[in-house]
């Protein structure tokens, strides 16, 4: 009789875990303030007071600044947006090439697409997965125009040299938070460090308002070319007197005022989110160090990680299975979570490199890369980013169960079934392979 939930044995748990649900009765009074106010949005496309927006959105800006000590935040309608907005502040576009992660949120890179620049693939560093400086110095051309660094997983990017290259090349740099709030860099919180930082309330965040995201920077010229991106802001320039810069068309990318309304009662909770974050992760980093083959997150001096995902990494000769079989092993003993029903909490890998998309490999006219007015070269074939690729077809992969919901007993369970697939490792090595019939199970 196997041991291993995967051949059949029972799993160390059947119960859901908890689900990650951030709201309380502080949201719920938020929400009906602004429902008795009648007022669920209130910009207005024009010059006017309240093309700012309303109170909460407004008192919600005010509230990230404080928190985060920046000089502007601009709330805007999701990270995507602000990804958008921050590319179109920082006056790139056709012909221009932006250098970006090929291991994040597919928005990463289409940003600067949206304003016809170019997409330029760097490789990561193989300990905190974010782009690598010396990667990122190789690939600058003279069409090059900023950097869009990801905090991929809540560990801050290696930003001293990456700001180093920047100035040396005068480039821009744009830093997309999304996974990284209060994440700091040598005491500095990410977002902060250098010319826009771009933050995500996105449902699954830290903490969200369902959908959204805040922009930061203490650049006042590119706050005020943010809020013009924000909302329609060619068709206020000639009233507000706007004069000195050219500036791109705008676009709704508006927060309404029951969104701002949550956003400012999740940030109260943020800093007690993510300390149990913290101190969650520790708890798994510590156990699963005992594991051979396994590395755990690195967290580099300082810097303080988010973890918006454990990331570890595996070692197949270690082992003696391949990283695949493992995770799926670890799947069959444990559930999903509530409000997750169906969808994995642990996964291989992360997502597969961007560059390996079909809109990086097509010829069709309206792709930036395909513009007479481009006139470099750029490559997006398999084997661009070794580093990356190695990461997450082979060595790579994440969870959530370091999530603020988790309870002791739950940690427990989750390095109970390490513990009992180590155990029964014999049992794996021939699930992965059957000599008798010299082929490979479903699982490779």
């Amino acid at each position: 009789m196997p041991h291993l939930a995967i051949l059949g044995g029972t799993p160390v748990r059947n119960k859901l875990f908890p689900a990650h649900n951030t709201m309380g009765r502080e949201e719920k009074q938020a929400v009906e303030a602004v429902l008795d106010s009648g007022n669920l949005s209130q910009y207005l496309g024009t010059w006017h007071e309240d093309f700012y927006g309303g109170p909460w959105v407004r008192q919600f800006e005010e509230n990230w600044k404080a928190v985060f000590q920046t000089k502007h935040a601009i709330t805007v309608n999701s990270n995507t947006s602000g990804l958008y907005a921050a590319i179109g502040a920082c006056d790139i576009g056709p012909g221009d090439e932006v250098i970006v992660s090929p291991y994040t949120m597919t928005a990463s890179a289409v940003a600067p697409m949206v304003y016809g620049a170019v997409p330029v693939f760097a490789d990561i560093d193989e300990d905190i997965f974010c782009l690598s400086p010396g990667s990122i110095e190789a690939k600058i051309t003279p069409r090059t125009k900023a950097i869009l660094i990801v905090h991929i997983f809540g560990h801050p990017a290696d930003m001293d040299p990456v700001m180093a290259i920047a100035k040396k090349h005068r480039l821009k740099v744009i830093e997309d938070c999304a996974q990284a709030p209060l994440s700091k860099y040598k005491g500095r919180y990410v977002g902060t460090i250098a010319d826009i930082g771009v933050f995500s309330l996105n449902y699954h965040k830290h903490i969200h308002t369902g959908e959204g995201g805040v922009i930061v920077t203490d650049d006042a010229m590119l706050a005020e070319r943010l809020q013009l991106i924000r909302n329609h802001g060619e068709a206020v320039v000639d009233q507000k007197g706007t004069s000195g810069f050219d500036f791109p068309l705008g676009f709704n990318y508006r927060l309404t005022e029951l969104q701002a309304a949550i956003g400012i009662e999740q940030l109260k909770k943020l800093p007690d989110l993510l300390e149990r974050r913290i101190r969650h992760a520790q708890f798994l980093t510590k156990k699963l160090k005992g594991y051979p083959g396994l590395i755990p997150p690195v967290v580099r001096d300082q810097t303080t990680h988010a973890y918006y995902l454990h990331a570890v990494k595996f070692d197949k000769k270690v082992v003696g299975v391949s990283r695949n079989t493992f995770v799926n092993a670890l799947q069959a003993e444990l559930p999903s979570a509530v409000l997750r029903e169906t969808t994995p909490i642990l996964g291989a890998g992360y997502v597969k490199p961007l560059y390996y998309q079909s809109i990086y490999h097509s010829d069709h006219p309206r792709l930036p890369y395909n513009w007479a007015l481009y006139n470099g070269k750029v490559s997006y074939e398999p084997g661009l980013c070794p580093v990356t690729e190695r990461m997450h077809f082979e060595e790579l992969f994440t969870h959530e169960y370091m999530r603020p919901s988790m309870q002791k007993e739950d940690l427990d369970d989750v390095v109970c079934a390490f513990d009992k697939i180590y155990r029964h490792m014999d049992e794996l090595e021939e699930y992965e392979y059957i000599p008798k019939r010299n082929r490979f199970t479903k699982s490779k």
